[in-house]
């Protein structure tokens, strides 16, 4: 029993390494090893049957533990680890067990369960069994994540190994100990070694038990600006399902950030180490304030990974690049159910904090190409700059000339002050209420001026991407940084999910202020409402104390000066547009769906056992045959015996290698009513007789051999004739 004890506690303390490994941090607590002691508990207990209640008792007790469920609930552990278990094919490992809870939760039954299962082999004593159990609860997690120190690792798993064959057998002979040890460390080389261990040789992700099939995504949208018209089907289409907190967000999936005279597209730059530190605002490097989402894709297809603004930190099992504002790219693309959590900080300063905010502006907004660009090589002067007005009517002419309506009507609209904030918050009610301005999907086109242009100098009718362009195109020209953010509206929540569709697809605007950074506002009327008090379309912001803010610091202004109408917030009794949605789509059409055929984690389990199988049949034959590799008589006479001996005990029939010829034919005759007779005298023939008679006698005993094996064999069920040919009886390890 103590051997019993010692080594299913080494076997358990590698496993819980090796799982531990899939953390980082590492788990603080001592649930992972007091799991593993809970493990080896139902293998001291005697008889079998009771070892199994036993086994099923601490069970259960584990699953209350690693999944913290009440005993008079268990069933809530179900679906955490459901949870967690597909969390596995979706996030990069390792991963931060206070952030996802459920793998973690998945790594603590694992550790329990490949322990108990190896110390109910142990106290089985089943030698072999117990060893192929732990190497693949010791050598699966080193499949899955490469890297640390992997040779110290394999050696520690073979040695594991090893000693659990010695620990159990008694005499094992030195061919069988040979062949194990070879097994082990093949089994060790496919675990550790970098040139085998790489995902085009393993794909673990694909490892499905219920052979997930790739469905194709089916919606694909076109971010960069199109004033042209959109439509859409009546239809909608799940995209995304995003479980995070009850506030809305809107869920950006890149920006547009380069206006190239006509129309906005993305245009992404990478800021510098100095620039980012200019740019991130103080409350967004404290993890404290960050928001988590976990993202299911359902229909989307694109490349950019999709959260609430700004997207700071991000877990996903596919290659990702960093882009620069924030936007994040999946080299791959996004498929179908794959999942993902992504980290956002989203400020909330309120309208108070904003009118003290100044214009001033770091050099990576300033600076040519950035976000105060109006068209290729000019850029508005900044916010309050000396003499900026007449620098930007010489700046506005040539193929640039039509903006200067654009300008004039900023500076009326927000009116004199010293607030950027004041000005976005003008443009933004003017855009929605005050205006005059109509959502419409097909707004038609204004020949002979710019789209964003005849907008607002004509029509004054277009969908998102117009009101959003109009808008950030105007705080530029006032030198306020903006751009365009393309993504979705938050879409339908329930029971702690948001539901995102096709039609919830949406541009708005984002401006920067000093200590805030980027911020949304949302000119579209009725599509939408910013969370943020500070945004008139939020239902927190308040119209009256608005309306004294803005009276210290705006004179005139056609939302804000005298005669204005009064500032109202989000109206509830305004519906959102009929549209299906703002952003254009490249194609709704699924296109036919293509069978992907990846190797299932059973699969693996069925590899990994036929190759040991594989080795064991030919362990056994190697033996044989190197047993009759000579002419000696006598000796082929008592190879035969051997041979036969061994074919007994793999068959779970008493007999020594040691005992006589007389006594084999005894038990064949017994346990299988073959008669052994002719074997039994050709053998002893070919052993005493004379030397003359022994060499065709010595011929004759393989062949009446291999006769009486046929005979017996086919008095045999089939899955007693396979256990036989894998049996490690013969090998001295049962």
């Amino acid at each position: 029993m103590l051997r019993t004890v010692v080594l299913s506690g080494v076997a358990a303390f590698v496993i819980a390494v090796d799982w531990l490994r899939f953390e980082d941090p590492r788990s603080s607590g001592a649930r992972p090893f007091a799991l593993a002691l809970l493990a080896i508990v139902p293998a001291l207990v005697r008889p079998w049957w009771a070892r199994l209640c036993a086994a099923g008792a601490c069970a259960f007790a584990a699953i209350c533990v690693a999944f913290s469920v009440s005993p008079l609930h268990p069933g809530a552990a179900d679906s955490r680890f459901t949870g967690g278990f597909l969390d596995f094919y979706e996030f990069r490992l390792p991963i931060d067990p206070h952030r996802n809870t459920h793998m973690h939760e998945v790594i603590l039954i694992a550790i329990f369960a490949f322990s108990l299962a190896v110390a109910q082999a142990l106290a089985a004593r089943r030698a072999v069994l117990a060893v192929i159990l732990f190497l693949v609860g010791a050598g699966w997690p080193a499949t899955l994540l490469a890297g640390g120190n992997e040779i110290a690792r394999g050696l520690a798993i073979l040695a594991v190994a090893l000693v659990l064959l010695a620990g159990l057998t008694e005499r094992p002979s030195r061919l069988a100990v040979g062949g194990t040890a070879a097994v082990v460390l093949g089994a060790f080389a496919l675990s550790s070694s970098a040139a085998v261990a790489k995902s085009a040789f393993l794909d673990w992700q694909h490892w499905d038990f219920y052979n997930r099939p790739q469905d194709p995504v089916s919606v694909r949208y076109v971010w960069d600006a199109n004033y042209s018209g959109v439509r859409f089907p009546k239809k909608t289409t799940t995209v995304l399902s995003i479980r995070a907190p009850r506030e809305p967000q809107y869920w950006r999936a890149t920006v547009l950030d380069r206006f190239d005279g006509t129309r906005w597209r993305e245009h992404l730059w990478t800021e510098t180490a100095s620039e980012s530190h200019a740019l991130t605002p103080v409350g967004q490097r404290n993890p404290d304030h960050w928001t988590q989402q976990d993202v299911t894709v359902r229909a989307l297809s694109d490349h950019h990974l999709v959260g609430a603004s700004i997207p700071v930190a991000y877990n996903v099992s596919s290659p990702v690049t960093e882009n620069g504002q924030g936007v994040l790219r999946v080299v791959d693309g996004l498929q179908r159910d794959q999942r993902y959590s992504i980290w956002s900080y989203s400020p909330r300063p309120t309208p108070a904090e904003l009118v003290r905010a100044p214009g001033v502006y770091p050099r990576a907004l300033t600076r040519p190409g950035r976000e105060l660009e109006l068209g290729a090589g000019v850029n508005a002067p900044p916010f309050g700059a000396a003499g900026r007005d007449t620098r930007m009517f010489a700046l506005l002419a040539g193929r640039l000339q039509p903006y200067d309506e654009l300008y004039e009507r900023a500076r009326a609209v927000a009116g004199q002050t010293r607030s950027p904030y004041a000005a976005a918050v003008a443009l933004e009610r003017w855009f929605r209420v005050t205006g005059g301005f109509t959502y419409s999907e097909q707004p038609g086109t204004t020949p002979g001026l710019p789209p964003l242009v005849g907008f607002v100098a004509e029509t004054r009718t277009g969908y998102c991407q117009h009101f959003a362009g109009a808008m950030a195109l105007m705080l530029r020209l006032l030198g306020v940084p903006a751009r365009v953010a393309a993504g979705f509206v938050p879409g339908h929540y329930h029971d702690g999910t948001w539901t995102v569709t096709d039609h919830d697809a949406h541009t708005w605007v984002e401006v920067w202020f000093k200590d805030y950074g980027w911020l949304a506002f949302d000119p579209t009327p009725g599509r939408g409402r910013i969370s943020g008090s500070y945004s008139s379309t939020s239902v927190a912001f308040d119209p009256s104390a608005a309306a004294k803010l803005f009276a210290a610091v705006v004179k005139g202004g056609e939302v804000f000066g005298a005669g204005a109408a009064a500032i109202v917030g989000h109206d509830p009794q305004i519906r959102t547009p009929r549209s299906a949605a703002d952003v254009g789509v490249r194609g709704l059409n699924a296109p036919p769906p293509t069978e992907h055929h990846t190797p299932s984690l059973l699969w693996f389990l069925f590899v990994l056992a036929a190759a040991v199988a594989g080795v064991i049949v030919l362990v056994k034959e190697v033996r044989r045959r190197v047993r009759y590799l000579t002419r000696d008589p006598r000796r082929i006479a008592s190879a035969c015996a051997r041979e036969l001996a061994e074919f007994l005990q793999d068959q779970r029939v008493s007999a020594s290698g040691a005992a006589t010829l007389h006594e084999l034919g005894e038990a064949i005759a017994e346990q299988f009513g073959v008669d052994a007779e002719p074997f039994a005298r050709a053998a002893a023939t070919a052993r005493y007789g004379r030397q003359d008679d022994a060499r065709s006698a010595a011929r004759r005993a393989r062949v009446e051999l291999r006769e009486l094996k046929r005979k017996v064999r086919r008095g045999l069920f089939v899955l007693d004739r396979a256990r036989g040919l894998v049996s490690v009886r013969s090998l001295g390890l049962g």
